[in-house]
């Protein structure tokens, strides 16, 4: 069966070096779904978290094919399983290799890749219903603090996601610094839901952003 078509991958990259890290993860028992993420660039809300009620979950960055977001959303839809997911979206990509991927599906089944051209520290760590993964990051430690704190924490997906991130920051985050953060989860408003869509932490998003005099970045010249 052929992948989806990607057609010529909409690549969001910028000046310089920046790392990032995200967990997607679904709570089957209260029905939620969601994604968070932390790195250098501004707007990362707008690019790499992506989520659907009852569908799952995705996070797409490095060097972030944005399309991932809509496509592996539609295959989620149709029943696919994330790991078939994360299969047919890098395997019709040419640039796959510099991309990282993950995503949890409607059973909370989850599924990473990292790409051999992704720059280190790049690593992902898949769980029970949720994943971890990180690139150009301090070191490993960042991923694995953030599989810790995620499998140990209690309450809400989205304050468990919210530990995570701040698990990630601790234990070293990005090596430039962090000024972008955002929070998806999706509980009972069906359809597709973005950062920028409606805020809150159930059926929206929540992103922030310190502006930085030396770094004016923007969703639209990102390498997340």
């Amino acid at each position: 069966m052929s992948g989806p078509e990607l057609g010529a991958p909409i690549t969001v990259q910028g000046r310089g070096r920046a790392g990032t890290f995200s967990i997607v993860a679904a709570d089957l028992d209260h029905g939620f779904w969601g994604a968070a993420v932390s790195t250098h660039p501004l707007s990362v809300g707008a690019v790499v978290p992506w989520a659907e009620w009852r569908v799952g979950a995705i996070a797409t960055q490095a060097q972030t094919n944005y399309r991932y977001g809509p496509l592996g959303l539609g295959l989620l839809r149709k029943g696919l399983s994330a790991e078939e997911v994360v299969r047919r979206l890098t395997r019709a990509d040419r640039e796959a290799q510099t991309r990282q991927l993950a995503v949890v599906d409607r059973r909370g089944r989850a599924a990473a890749w990292t790409g051999t051209g992704c720059q280190a520290s790049a690593l992902h760590v898949v769980g029970d219903g949720f994943s971890c993964q990180a690139n150009l990051v301090a070191g490993d430690e960042v991923v694995h603090s953030m599989v810790r704190t995620f499998e140990r924490s209690r309450g809400s997906l989205a304050g468990r996601l919210v530990s995570t991130l701040k698990a990630g920051e601790r234990a070293g985050s990005d090596r430039r610094g962090i000024q972008s953060a955002a929070v998806l989860v999706v509980h009972w408003e069906p359809g597709s839901m973005r950062p920028g869509a409606t805020i809150g932490w159930t059926s929206g998003s929540i992103s922030t952003s310190t502006p930085s005099e030396s770094s004016p970045g923007s969703s639209a010249s990102m390498k997340a």
